[in-house]
Parts: C-alpha cells; sequence; structure tokens
C-alpha cells in the first residue's frame, strides 16, 4: 500500500456555489502513479460540502431549491444570534451533506458512473477562498 496527498485550492461565490471538480480529482488520481485504491476528498471548513451529482442546469437549480426547503436562509439560528454573521443555515447544510467523499478508482480511472460528477458546494453566504485535501491510498 502508498499513500499519495494533493490540494486544489480555489474561489467560491458562496449561496450554494456548485463547483464540479471531477476533471481535478481524476488529473490528481493519475499523477499518483496508483493503479487501484480509494481517493478521498476533505474539506476543510464548517460551511462547504462534497457529494456526487449530475452537473446538469436542471439539478444545479434543484439542489440549491431542496436545501432551502431542508435548512431556510431566513429563519432564526441560535448560531446567528451569538456570531452575527447570519450563516447557520450555512452551517446546517453542509453538515447535512457532509465534509469529505471518498471514491474507488480501477486501472487510475474514478469509479465514477456515467452521468455522476464530483462537486464542491459552497453553503457560506459570501464568497471564500476553499482548500480540499485529497488522499490517495493504493497499489
Amino acid at each position: 500500500m502508498s499513500t499519495y496527498h494533493n490540494r486544489i485550492s480555489f474561489q467560491t461565490q458562496g449561496d450554494c456555489d456548485i463547483i464540479d471538480i471531477t476533471q481535478n480529482i481524476d488529473a490528481i488520481v493519475k499523477s499518483s502513479k496508483l493503479e487501484t485504491g480509494i481517493c478521498t476528498v476533505f474539506c476543510s471548513g464548517s460551511t462547504g460540502a462534497l457529494t456526487t451529482i449530475e452537473y446538469e442546469s436542471g439539478l444545479l437549480k434543484d439542489f440549491p431549491d431542496a436545501m432551502e426547503r431542508m435548512a431556510p436562509k431566513n429563519i432564526e439560528y441560535a448560531h446567528n444570534e451569538r456570531w452575527g454573521d447570519g450563516n447557520g443555515h450555512s452551517h446546517i447544510r453542509a453538515s447535512i451533506v457532509g465534509p469529505s467523499l471518498t471514491i474507488p478508482f480501477v486501472n487510475r480511472k474514478l469509479t465514477l458512473g456515467t452521468w455522476q460528477q464530483i462537486v464542491f458546494v459552497d453553503y457560506d453566504n459570501r464568497p471564500r477562498s476553499r482548500n480540499l485535501e485529497i488522499v490517495i491510498i493504493g497499489e
């Protein structure tokens, strides 16, 4: 077994900004020189999340709409009262989706489905500078 680490850094717009990072992760898996294993992507930060989605215009509208129904922006959050930053909904949404994602790979190729892309979702209420840690374990 061997391990490999890399990092992706980028700017986001906030407010449920959905960024397709599939090509970035695919390139990192290939550069690892590992043939078979798992790739874990982790967001350091409590208002961002990682998941897979079919990255198309309908779902790019539906996904934020669904999150608004689950954790609306315009309701009371104790977090907002304590910190005054208005992003209580951001923390809840990111917690629902989760800060990490693990994808197997075989022959240096991610085992994603035909219509499945890896996305980072920024739930914060303002633009942010984001870092994702990528750790690969394999042979």
